[in-house]
């Protein structure tokens, strides 16, 4: 029997698949004649259409950021936690969309699509997309939906990233923008993170130099070594010390003295002893293949490099000679950023810089650094204070929109 679906879940959704005829120019000169974009909307769109909120995915995220596509037995959208009556993003409020950005892998026109010129799947002919591309389609999508401002975008890391090219490049579409666990641009060392894993994948004997779908395989070792370096930088020391115990080496660890003790703190060695050979003997070991593994099986390849190819080329500043305080002076919106501790992949340093920026530009923005420590990951999770924050500034974003309403 299905299990009951909580009462502050928008419910059974059904994502739309939204066909574009017109020819989209993108960052690097090519051009996609016409694609599709998966959109899932939740809520309810007011009369004055004033009340609308774009949700921006991160790398691994898609349009399923609520809701149910079967019943409960079926896996939460990726943001379910903030978004339903109720919740921070309060769709008894709010309309909200989210959509699949070009080149996902989760129905939006991208690697695993047919090329209409070619009758075979894209693969690695599908064009290198950017952050600024996909504000460009999402732009479209907004003009489709009949909407002229959104009350706010909201997106972490990656999706944060296109919050602030929203801000950017179309400054008087957007009242509110809100960027959580984000940089102004990747650093050196998470570029090399980014290479490691691309090179994983293309290194994969069933890569075929991203002609795999051809050949009927998937580069499936290549794709779970790629998420597995991708997940190890998303948790804090911290988190990974809370979920797996303490080390084999630790004399306090009880499997030194008694193998057979099933520990308190996540039981790190899987079968209470050392094999002394190259097995996987530690449950960190026996949970990253099984996040790989789980991860290859509904994640293209192809995406994969072109999403973390589209967050190593992100630097709005570009187009103001590396001056970030001028890359926001035409942004007319109110910002909100978050950040988090034990983030070490986008850590708050990062995002102060785009905080000090924006005061230089003398924009309104509000900025709050929560003491997490799940790391990069506390974004997607209920952290309280988090929460509370969200809430609360997207209430007052509510009662203005209200008040506008009730003006008009």
């Amino acid at each position: 029997m299905p299990k009951t679906i909580p009462k502050d879940s928008v419910g059974i959704v059904t994502p739309q698949c939204l066909h574009f005829d017109e020819p989209l120019t993108l960052r690097s000169g090519k051009v996609i004649a016409s694609y599709d974009l998966m959109v899932e909307t939740y809520g309810t769109l007011n009369a004055a259409k004033s009340n609308a909120i774009l949700i921006c995915h991160a790398l691994s995220g898609d349009h399923h950021a609520a809701g149910y596509h079967t019943d409960a037995d079926g896996k939460p959208g990726w943001w379910d936690t903030c978004i339903g009556p109720g919740k921070p993003i309060d769709t008894s409020q709010f309309f909200v969309v989210c959509l699949n950005n070009l080149g996902g892998c989760a129905g939006s026109t991208g690697p695993t699509s047919l090329n209409p010129e070619t009758g075979t799947f894209y693969g690695p002919d599908f064009p290198v997309v950017t952050v600024r591309d996909w504000v460009n389609s999402q732009l479209r999508l907004m003009h489709r939906l009949g909407i002229a401002q959104w009350a706010a975008v909201i997106g972490g890391s990656l999706g944060g990233m296109q919050v602030m090219r929203w801000s950017v490049s179309y400054p008087e579409k957007v009242r509110h923008a809100i960027m959580i666990a984000v940089a102004p641009k990747l650093s050196a060392q998470n570029i090399a993170f980014n290479e490691v894993a691309r090179q994983s994948i293309t290194a994969d004997p069933n890569f075929h130099n991203g002609r795999y779908l051809e050949h009927g395989t998937y580069p499936k070792k290549g794709v779970m070594l790629a998420r597995m370096v991708g997940h190890i930088t998303y948790l804090s020391d911290s988190a990974m010390r809370e979920k797996f115990g303490k080390s084999v080496d630790d004399p306090a660890n009880p499997a030194i003295t008694n193998p057979s003790i099933k520990s308190n703190f996540g039981r790190d060695l899987r079968s209470g002893k050392l094999s002394f050979g190259l097995d996987t003997d530690f449950q960190v070991e026996s949970y990253l293949h099984y996040q790989g593994e789980r991860f290859s099986e509904r994640f293209d390849a192809n995406t994969y490099l072109l999403m973390t190819k589209a967050l190593d080329y992100f630097d709005p500043s570009v187009d103001y000679e590396g001056d970030l305080a001028r890359t926001f002076a035409n942004s007319n919106c109110r910002f909100l950023l978050i950040s988090f501790s034990s983030d070490w992949r986008f850590p708050p340093e990062r995002t102060r810089e785009i905080v000090d920026a924006l005061l230089e530009a003398r924009k309104p923005v509000s900025y709050l650094e929560i003491e997490a420590d799940q790391g990069h990951d506390a974004f997607l999770l209920p952290v309280p204070r988090y929460m509370e924050a969200l809430t609360t500034y997207l209430q007052r974003v509510s009662d203005e929109v209200n008040s506008q309403g009730a003006k008009s």
